[in-house]
């Protein structure tokens, strides 16, 4: 078995945990749980008894039911606050508001401990609010932004003085070619005004000779 092997579920746990962590922190976490566990105690207890030696306590009183639905509706806003934290507010007055029914329903809401965890977790329910984004992550956010606006411009700006150096360069051909057309037209002419003149020299020479031998 490789290193690499090894290695996997590791990184594996380490990539859930860090999963779970960003999970956690985007809902009100601690007051759904503490919510969720307070609805175990007040929906268990009004159904058991306690024995002291052989002596039993029966637990159990008319409002049962009532314990019951107390309990099952804690834990379902407990869920509420996980899965949608929208509505934190209203979950945690409601589990505040049953909590405090639990004290009369259901054995002074489960010997205090619903009551206590009830009252905490819809507090906390209420209380919490999404994070902001703390200053080194909105500069390395800001940073990562202008470096990608940046790199753009670059990208933009070396293209265009790509087409800039293409068209300069386009230009002085077609410059170099019309200079070297103007050229070769005026050693046409000059050639054309050499071989005319040298004709006319000739019959000068000629006209001079024959006055001469007049």
């Amino acid at each position: 078995m490789s290193a690499d092997t090894r290695e996997q579920p590791m990184d594996r746990f380490a990539r859930i945990r860090a999963n779970f962590r960003v999970w956690r922190g985007q809902r009100p976490f601690w007051g759904g749980m503490l919510t969720l566990l307070a609805g175990i105690p007040i929906m268990y207890i009004p159904y058991q008894n306690l024995t002291l030696g052989s002596l039993t306590i029966r637990m159990s009183t008319t409002a049962g039911a009532g314990s019951l639905i107390i309990g099952v509706l804690l834990i379902v806003l407990g869920l509420t606050m996980w899965f949608q934290p929208q509505s934190r507010v209203f979950s945690g007055v409601a589990a505040i508001l049953l909590a405090l029914v639990s004290l009369v329903v259901s054995n002074v809401g489960a010997f205090l401990i619903g009551f206590l965890l009830g009252m905490i977790g819809g507090a906390l329910g209420i209380s919490w609010a999404p994070g902001t984004p703390s200053g080194s992550e909105r500069s390395a956010r800001h940073g990562r932004t202008s470096s990608g606006v940046a790199g753009d411009r670059g990208a933009d700006s070396g293209d265009t003085h790509d087409e800039g150096t293409d068209r300069v360069g386009t230009a002085a051909t077609e410059h170099g070619t019309a200079a070297a057309d103007a050229d070769g037209g005026q050693n046409d002419l000059s050639v054309t005004g050499t071989a005319s003149s040298s004709p006319s020299g000739a019959d000068a020479n000629q006209a001079n000779g024959r006055h001469g031998a007049g």
